[in-house]
């Protein structure tokens, strides 16, 4: 490996993904609205706040729409560039390590102090290009996985990265994409440490309706609760 060609990759992606399309969304869309500390009340009226500026937070107060362009936005910025090192240096691992540091740069971007999102649009967005395939059936499978078997609505969240790990692994039997996909699951749980602590105490508290109204602050998990509700896997309670 050229470690010049190497550090670029690296570099390149980081900073493409420190780019906050939330904050150009907001600026562009709603200038006056702040999106950041936004508070969302749980069906027993406790609250808790989203610190993340990324496409939740977008959702959350300019609706699905821009929310969705923004994740839209959010991968693109990640799969150009990694798309970019793997056509010009094909059967070289560069692109993953593009892939990678652009979900650093994601939730930690250096043009505003650090404080990004938690970067599952990031991933995809490198997964589309590593493995379009694999990504769509181990999204597809991890919902399944956890709505309908498991009935726990953020392992439906995480599942699909989970399952990425064995896939890649017998797809390609390759040490670099087996490091890829370990250290983008990693770096995604490390930066989901709150939200995984707020889901553990209201499970704890027997709370379910409230862990799904909490995780209803992400598109992602809108869009698993109506795939969901569609087949009859799950039921807003009354």
């Amino acid at each position: 490996m050229n470690m010049q060609i190497a550090l670029l990759a690296a570099v390149v992606g980081y900073l493409f993904g420190s780019i906050s399309f939330a904050r150009i969304v907001n600026r562009i869309v709603a200038p006056d609205e702040q999106i950041t500390g936004i508070e969302v009340e749980t069906r027993s009226k406790e609250k808790f706040q989203v610190e993340t500026v990324g496409g939740t937070s977008i959702s959350m107060k300019l609706g699905a729409k821009y929310g969705g362009l923004t994740a839209l936005l959010d991968m693109l910025k990640v799969a150009l560039p990694t798309l970019a090192f793997r056509v010009g240096y094909p059967g070289a691992p560069y692109f993953l390590i593009t892939a990678a540091m652009g979900l650093i740069g994601h939730n930690w971007p250096i043009y505003h102090r650090f404080k990004g999102g938690r970067g599952l649009s990031a991933i995809y967005g490198g997964l589309l290009v590593i493995d379009f395939v694999g990504s769509l059936i181990t999204s597809i499978v991890g919902m399944v996985l956890g709505v309908a078997v498991i009935k726990d609505v953020f392992i439906s969240y995480l599942a699909g990265l989970w399952l990425m790990i064995p896939w890649l692994w017998f797809r390609t039997h390759d040490p670099a994409h087996l490091a890829y996909v370990v250290f983008v699951n990693i770096i995604f749980l490390v930066a989901m440490i709150p939200e995984i602590r707020m889901m553990q105490d209201l499970k704890r508290r027997g709370m379910q309706d409230d862990m799904m109204t909490a995780m209803e602050a992400t598109p992602m998990t809108r869009g698993i609760k109506k795939i969901a509700q569609r087949f009859g896997l799950y039921q807003d309670p009354r």
